[in-house]
């Protein structure tokens, strides 16, 4: 139903409206106030209605009490969860448990009804159903507080760096290169693909093509970033990123947000300080604006979030080198401890192995350091020495080489929340590893420049905004902190 409906008795001009958040601070009472929003429930009790409303502002609803003699019975009955009303009432205190103030109701105004086949009726759905009807679930209790903490994390990162002299730089979505060097890349193109111009190898040309190149959306902003440094000697990046990943899993998305500080004249030591500063600094700020959310959330979804929370403030983090986490997960495993997957050095740790690290090893945060280079990208800063990794179980073919200063941090239920590094400022260590890696250096000749024309020691980190999102609010799927997830087969909404 369309049409908007107004119920009501006599009285005078309604005020204007107040948002429930706020209506539930005010101890005015006898004051006439307005609000409007979404019901909840509706219960009839012995004389009176009781309909529970919620605007959004908050976790909490107001409570609007109607007589239902004053108004039109059957009407009154059409208003159920979903629909949408406007309140005029008199503000005054509550009786029941629960709630300091509640609202009677003098008018009513409906803008919207919901029929019985409303997706997010009061009883309990699966998360799984309600990402079929995304569009909606952003009405729940659950998803507006996810929303909500999401909000507030964003504003936490803006304002720390803000307050730290960083500088928010815009970097690209759409480019020629490839800064993972993975080529797992939505292509962009205005080309028609049933048409495709080709050469005598059948290679596509790209020459009439919107850029003249071959371009994709962006996996990280990190290389321009680190132009950004260089000239403004603090910035960070907070923007969506893309990865054409075939990847089903609870921890990954096909489009994300990313959040990618960069630092000049930064070590190594400053470099893990400056991560778990910023880290610690937007949980505290969920603690302290965002209690109600998190409260229903550590209630509803995990009864251990904030006690994780504030665990994560109490101590501080591990600084653990790669090869000293190898030896403890071997041992581990002489201990009886099972992996699904391999730890020799060498390998590239997997989710279980971090988790086993933070959560039952140390039982904290840690940052894990020194990394070998067969899995780590080009641009990070090589460590002086070599290791063979041979009395841990190295089982490669060709030695190993030098350790990378990487610096990623590791946190309980997530695994690796924030991928940093010291960035290889010298040009010929640079050119070195591109060239060893026979890397195609086409697109790459701009941040070569950086090594080239005054390069200097810089660092910075990536951090994965959803994964912070489910860190927060305990949430156990990816696809339930973003508004409208993008997965391999699924891009609706």
């Amino acid at each position: 139903m369309t049409q908007q409906t107004k119920i009501e008795s006599a009285t005078g001009a309604a005020p204007r409206r107040t948002k429930v958040v706020d209506v539930l601070q005010r101890t005015d009472y006898g004051a006439m106030v307005c609000v409007k929003g979404w019901v909840r429930t509706h219960r009839s009790g012995k004389a009176v209605d009781f309909i529970a409303l919620n605007d959004g502002s908050s976790i909490k609803n107001v409570q609007i009490v109607v007589n239902p003699a004053d108004f039109d019975a059957e009407l009154l009955k059409k208003i159920t969860t979903g629909s949408c009303i406007c309140a005029v009432g008199e503000l005054v205190e509550s009786q029941g448990a629960g709630q300091t103030s509640e609202i009677q109701c003098k008018e009513l105004e409906v803008y919207g009804l919901c029929g019985n086949d409303y997706p997010m009726q009061k009883k309990g759905q699966s998360f799984e159903f309600m990402r079929q009807h995304a569009h909606m679930r952003l009405r729940t209790n659950t998803f507006g507080a996810v929303m909500r903490i999401r909000h507030n994390m964003a504003m936490a990162i803006h304002t720390y760096f803000h307050e730290h002299g960083f500088f928010y730089f815009h970097t690209p979505l759409i480019t020629a290169s490839d800064c993972e060097g993975a080529g797992n890349m939505f292509q962009v193109t205005t080309k028609n693909l049933y048409d495709l111009k080709k050469d005598e190898e059948g290679k596509i040309i790209y020459d009439d093509d919107f850029f003249g190149e071959q371009t994709s959306l962006t996996v990280s902003g990190q290389l321009e970033g680190e132009l950004g440094a260089t000239a403004l000697g603090a910035i960070y990046t907070f923007g969506p990123t893309f990865r054409a990943e075939n990847s089903n899993t609870p921890r990954h998305l096909a489009e994300f947000w990313m959040v990618e500080p960069e630092v000049a004249f930064i070590d190594q030591e400053e470099l893990m300080d400056f991560e778990e500063d910023f880290i610690k600094y937007c949980v505290r700020w969920a603690l302290d604006h965002c209690k109600d959310d998190l409260e229903f959330l550590n209630k509803m979804i995990d009864k251990g979030l904030i006690e994780r929370l504030n665990s994560v403030l109490a101590d501080e983090f591990v600084r653990l080198p790669y090869t000293e986490g190898i030896r403890i997960l071997q041992e581990a495993i002489k201990g009886g401890k099972k992996f699904e997957f391999p730890c020799n050095w060498g390998d590239d740790l997997a989710s279980e192995h971090e988790r086993y690290l933070v959560e039952e090893h140390f039982k904290k945060p840690v940052i894990m350091t020194d990394y070998p280079r067969a899995f780590k990208s080009f641009y990070m800063k090589q460590n002086e020495e070599t290791t063979d990794g041979g009395s841990i179980g190295y089982k490669g073919s060709v030695a190993p080489g030098p350790t990378m200063q990487g610096t990623d941090v590791l946190f309980p239920q997530i695994g690796e929340i924030i991928g940093g590094s010291v960035r290889e400022e010298s040009y010929d260590k640079l050119m070195n590893e591109i060239e060893r890696r026979q890397m195609d250096q086409t697109h790459l000749w701009w941040y070569i420049d950086t090594r080239r024309f005054g390069t200097c020691p810089h660092g910075g980190f990536g951090l994965g905004f959803e994964r912070l999102i489910l860190f927060v609010t305990g949430m156990q799927n990816i696809r339930d902190v973003i508004p409208f997830p993008r997965t391999p087969k699924s891009a609706e909404f």
